[in-house]
Formats: structure tokens, C-alpha cells, sequence
């Protein structure tokens, strides 16, 4: 018998996001997990020793890398698209639920309860599924920081409108992430590791 779970998590190397914008660089849904699941650990961890926040890091983490793995079975639905109106956004999110419970489907039975949660982020808090939510925009944000660097515009309206839904998340390690590690991100790697130094 041959499982194709790990399978399906490597064709988030062949899904490309941001498809209705011009890219200086395309970005593959593989590419946002990694960096939406790093953001989701730093946050969660300043969440819980900064501010003493009920969270776990780790799990917080898990959750992020299958954050979108529904993705592979549905493609990347643009975002003004998925959120035009309720109706296809409750339609999108009962197609996503369905996407995740085949992903799990493709499991050994006895592997299948462990990695539910993951897969559907219910393994999370409410606090929790705040931080995967941030870590996930914060992931947006950078990519559109690294495309106005690149002299394209295209983006300059989707980090407007990501700052705002950042904004309106209200919890407290964004604006730590934003203050401490974001700034670093229009660095050179000369420069990052020339401040690691210092």
C-alpha cells in the first residue's frame, strides 16, 4: 500500500501564488509555508514569553507548514476573488474543509487523527489560530516589501491592504515582529551578517 500524502505536500513546490499579479519573481506555495511557519514559531514564542500568552510554539508551527495544503487539490484562489462575497467564501471554505479531510484521507488509518488537526488547524487555540493567521499575512507583507524593492508596483495596493488586515488582527507580537525582525528583511545578506556581528 503506497500513501500519498507526502506526495501531495511536495506539489506545493508546482503552485504558484500572487497569479493575478505581475511578478518580478513568482513565488510557489512551498516558498510561503516555509516562511509563513518560521513568522508563525517567532511569533508565537514572543506571544508566550513576552506577553504570557497560553501558546505553543511548536504546534503553532506544525500547523502553519500544512497551513495551506488544501491548496494542492484546489489551487490558489486569488484573494478578491475569495473574498468577493459571503457566498463564495463559505462555498471556497466548505470546498477547503472537504480538500483537507481527502489530504488526511491519504494517511495510514492510524495516522489519520494525529494529523487532522494540523491539516485543519482545530489542533489550535483561538490565540493560536490569531498568530497562524497573522504569520500568514506577515508572509504576505514580505513579499510584497521584496517586489516594491524590485521596482514592481503591482504590489504596492496588496501591502496597503495587508497592513490593514494586520492592523485589525490587534495582538501584540505583530507590532514586536514588525519593529524587531521586519526591517531586516530589506537588508542585504552583507548586511544581515555584518548586524549578527555587531
Amino acid at each position: 500500500m503506497s500513501y500519498g500524502f507526502s506526495a501531495l505536500f511536495s506539489r506545493m513546490n508546482f503552485i504558484d501564488r500572487w497569479s493575478l499579479m505581475r511578478n518580478s519573481r513568482k513565488e510557489t506555495l512551498s516558498e510561503h509555508t516555509a516562511v509563513t511557519s518560521c513568522i508563525a514559531h517567532i511569533l508565537a514564542v514572543i506571544a508566550r514569553d513576552r506577553f504570557g500568552e497560553n501558546v505553543r510554539p511548536e504546534t503553532v508551527a506544525v500547523a502553519a507548514l500544512y497551513h495551506d495544503l488544501s491548496e494542492t487539490l484546489t489551487g490558489d484562489m486569488p484573494t478578491p476573488v475569495k473574498y468577493r462575497d459571503e457566498g463564495i467564501r463559505t462555498s471556497y471554505k466548505r470546498v477547503e474543509r472537504e480538500a483537507e479531510q481527502q489530504a488526511v484521507s491519504m494517511l495510514p488509518a492510524e495516522m489519520r487523527p494525529v494529523f487532522y488537526g494540523y491539516v485543519t488547524g482545530d489542533i489550535l487555540n483561538d490565540r493560536e489560530k490569531m498568530i497562524l493567521k497573522a504569520a500568514d499575512k506577515l508572509s504576505a507583507l514580505i513579499k510584497c516589501i521584496e517586489e516594491r524593492r524590485s521596482g514592481n508596483t503591482e504590489f504596492d495596493s496588496a501591502e496597503e491592504s495587508t497592513l490593514m488586515s494586520l492592523e485589525k488582527l490587534g495582538i501584540p507580537e505583530i507590532g514586536v515582529f514588525m519593529d524587531e525582525f521586519l526591517p531586516a528583511h530589506s537588508e542585504t545578506l552583507d548586511d544581515l551578517i555584518i548586524s549578527a556581528e555587531e
